[in-house]
């Protein structure tokens, strides 16, 4: 549940009711031992340019689609899905050729785009804090490894416990298998782990793992991450959920 800080400019009982839920569910996360990032979307502002790499790619061979549908199939276009995913949207797509199309968009992006990855500007102060818990960190992304070695800075991966990549995992998200290797990487529970995501697949992947999950809005509208447990609008916001920055009855911050 997001409340805007600014709906508390009158004091009433609604309004006190409403703030005790959200401070309730900051007191909720901060008990979480171990928090499990998506990487592109949440750690990386990298999705523009992996949405721009696949455009090129897929125009050199005849097709186009709505930025929109690469936004909603992010790290969930595989060669067993891609035919339906494509074809629907006015695009032929078999195994082989979808194939092609992948190869040339990774050689697009490398060439093109990695460079212009960063890391999102709140993300480095946030995973310090929660390191300072004592909680484990992890990052699970249907990304290759030899990609994430490439994107993701040695500042960033010094402070994760653990790192799941697409290339360790029989299945990837959709399904559970990213999140569980991870889990047990760290010696976790489902009910010991919180999941932050930007897409459907990514959801739903820790919620059929039995984890909670947040959903921020770098990619997606709100009404495509419904599934998640919790949504927020930000990094700040997201920031302010998981390391225990409640509020009071004006929305300012207040540290528990």
């Amino acid at each position: 549940m997001h409340i805007p800080t600014g709906c508390f400019s009158e004091f009433n009982t609604c309004e006190f009711e409403l703030l005790q839920l959200y401070n309730e569910t900051v007191n909720k996360m901060t008990d979480i031992p171990a928090l499990l990032f998506d990487m592109d979307g949440v750690i990386l502002d990298s999705m523009p340019w992996h949405v721009k790499a696949w455009q090129r790619a897929l125009a050199e061979f005849g097709c186009s689609v709505r930025d929109e549908l690469l936004y909603l199939h992010e790290g969930a276009i595989e060669p067993a899905t891609a035919a339906e995913i494509f074809h629907e949207n006015g695009c032929r797509m078999d195994e082989e050729r979808f194939l092609k199309v992948l190869g040339r968009q990774i050689e697009i992006f490398n060439s093109e785009y990695r460079m212009k990855v960063k890391v999102y500007r709140q993300v480095p102060d946030m995973l310090a804090d929660i390191r300072r818990d004592g909680r484990d960190l992890a990052v699970v992304t249907s990304s290759h490894s030899d990609i994430l070695q490439e994107v993701l800075p040695p500042s960033i991966r010094k402070m994760l416990s653990c790192i799941i990549t697409g290339d360790r995992v029989p299945r990837r998200k959709p399904w559970p298998d990213p999140y569980l290797a991870a889990m047990r990487n760290l010696g976790q529970t489902p009910s010991n782990c919180c999941v932050i995501e930007n897409a459907p697949a990514g959801i739903e992947s820790a919620r059929s793992a039995g984890m909670k999950c947040i959903a921020i809005k770098t990619t997606l509208d709100e009404h495509h991450l419904q599934n998640a447990h919790h949504i927020v609008d930000s990094h700040h916001e997201l920031h302010r959920l998981l390391c225990g920055k409640s509020i009071n009855v004006r929305g300012e911050p207040l540290i528990v």
